[in-house]
């Protein structure tokens, strides 16, 4: 067996030592040191970031859930931060739901992550605070700003507060990093989900088309109504810096 070979005997032990032997020229209990270390750091940072989630596991079923993470998921990133996304990307796209699993487990996990992603979601240096009237320039969302829906009241969920069915409307949030680099949670609503997903999908969109294209979703509402309250809700997106424009050279 060469080198490249022994390496990969060697991993393939440490992510799954009950189903892949350990390399036959290394003792047990060396090789269970580097089991413990792999796998308990692994645990470690997805504990540490999903804690809510965590509490709605016993012990055993939850490191049976950070085992199937850490032996089935390649991650594509080498950075630690990564790992809790890594973790989200697994539950959403490979993951089969246990018996022991909340029905909301990826809804409240992704709730858990999103701080840690806005907290270190990179500043595009073109973006700017809007100073003109909001009216008047091209809109954009801030890249440190996240426009999210959940169908369960992930905001509530705890060990006592286990909801078996989605709620009878979304749940929608705005969670952003402020000036002070301290992110924030902000209770929204449908109109102003909706405001906020076509400046996120429309970049640079100037306000008239906006109130155009939300009117083709709301039609119960007269333009001026649509007029007033865009202007509100984007006035108060522009204070809180969730709405910026950019300063192109």
């Amino acid at each position: 067996m060469n080198f490249i070979e022994t390496q990969q005997v060697f991993m393939a032990h440490i992510r799954a030592p009950e189903a892949q032997p350990k390399p036959g020229d290394i003792e047990d209990r060396r090789m269970a040191i580097y089991r413990d270390l792999f796998f308990n750091n692994i645990n470690g940072f997805i504990s540490s970031g999903f804690p809510v989630l965590k509490t709605l596991y016993c012990d055993d079923d939850w490191v049976k859930l950070v085992r199937r993470f850490f032996a089935e998921h390649d991650c594509q990133s080498p950075f630690f931060l990564d790992i809790a996304g890594e973790f989200i990307y697994y539950l959403s796209h490979d993951y089969v739901l246990q018996p022991s699993d909340p029905v909301f487990m990826l809804e409240l996990a992704h709730y858990e992550w999103i701080e840690l992603d806005v907290s270190i979601a990179h500043t595009d240096s073109t973006e700017c605070a809007i100073t003109d009237e909001v009216t008047e320039v091209p809109l954009y969302m801030s890249s440190c700003a996240r426009n999210l829906s959940y169908q369960f009241a992930v905001q509530h969920i705890s060990a006592d507060f286990q909801p078996q069915q989605p709620s009878e409307q979304p749940h929608y949030f705005v969670v952003y990093r402020d000036t002070d680099d301290e992110v924030q949670f902000l209770a929204t609503n449908a109109m102003t989900a909706l405001l906020l997903a076509i400046i996120d999908t429309t970049p640079s969109i100037k306000f008239a088309s906006l109130v155009k294209k939300v009117a083709l979703q709301a039609p119960q509402f007269t333009t001026e109504q649509l007029v007033q309250g865009a202007t509100a809700t984007l006035c108060a997106m522009v204070e809180r810096g969730i709405i910026v424009t950019k300063n192109h050279p």
